[in-house]
């Protein structure tokens, strides 16, 4: 099997180096990370400069590494439209930090692995739910859930065409993980999430960053509380946003066709 490794957080994180240690036993894989961090950026493409791209020899266990100083999104895109590489699937990821409920839809690791969706290629993303401590953790999940007997890789049908399985790892020693739950996003909430500062011209600015807060939910079938409750958190999500069950009345009320 052709693995492609992209991520958002660059080509020098662990993750990325653990995700490709985790994958070489099963296949070829190659890595096409950002040179910088990226974290944040969702499905960001850059079209107002050139992209720059450097082999690396950084990862060991890939055939091929390179870094673009772009976006998650845009290593996925130049690796198999600029690159010519032709993955049977692309992997997102390790993550150092959750990627749960609507924080996907600002996560530059979900939108990597989605970007392959859009070129035709299956895809996962997968993060670790805190620091890199435990990314022997996640390494051993990916080992367990997608590459061990039966092995999710093995079950292509399981891994959608039109969308792609988003993992989250919680960060506990192997041990204390409670098991796997397939799960639906949630709704991810931040507390003091813009912190009021003065610099040292006397002018106000504000830095992004907040606290999540916790769900008041029990519902293991969330992926926020599975993962709370130290669980390993499979989703499967789309980017078909159409909001289908409007579709009818519109077209009843405005008397137009929906194209």
């Amino acid at each position: 099997m052709k693995f492609l490794v992209a991520n958002d957080d660059g080509i020098f994180a662990p993750g990325i180096k653990m995700l490709a240690e985790t994958l070489a036993p099963f296949g070829t894989v190659a890595v096409v990370g950002p040179t910088e961090e990226q974290s944040g950026m969702g499905h960001a493409i850059t079209v107002h400069r050139p992209l720059r791209v450097q082999a690396v020899d950084v990862i060991p266990q890939s055939a091929k590494s390179f870094t673009v100083d772009g976006t998650p999104a845009d290593c996925v895109k130049m690796a198999v439209q600029g690159l010519g590489l032709t993955p049977d699937i692309v992997m997102a990821g390790i993550n150092l930090g959750s990627n749960l409920g609507t924080d996907v839809l600002y996560s530059g690791t979900v939108s990597a692995a989605m970007e392959g969706v859009i070129l035709g290629i299956r895809a996962i993303a997968v993060s670790l739910c805190g620091p890199q401590t435990y990314l022997s953790t996640a390494g051993h999940y990916v080992r367990k859930i997608l590459l061990e007997d039966p092995g999710i890789l093995n079950q292509p049908n399981l891994i959608p065409q039109d969308g792609l399985l988003n993992i989250n790892i919680p960060a506990v020693p192997i041990e204390e993980v409670k098991g796997i739950r397939v799960t639906r996003l949630g709704v991810r909430k931040y507390e003091n999430l813009f912190e009021k500062r003065v610099d040292p011209r006397g002018n106000t600015y504000f830095w992004m960053g907040g606290k999540p807060q916790l769900t008041e939910s029990s519902d293991l079938d969330i992926d926020i509380v599975a993962v709370e409750q130290g669980y390993v958190s499979i989703t499967p999500i789309q980017f078909d946003l159409t909001y289908h069950s409007l579709v009818d009345g519109l077209q009843t009320i405005l008397n137009k066709e929906y194209i």
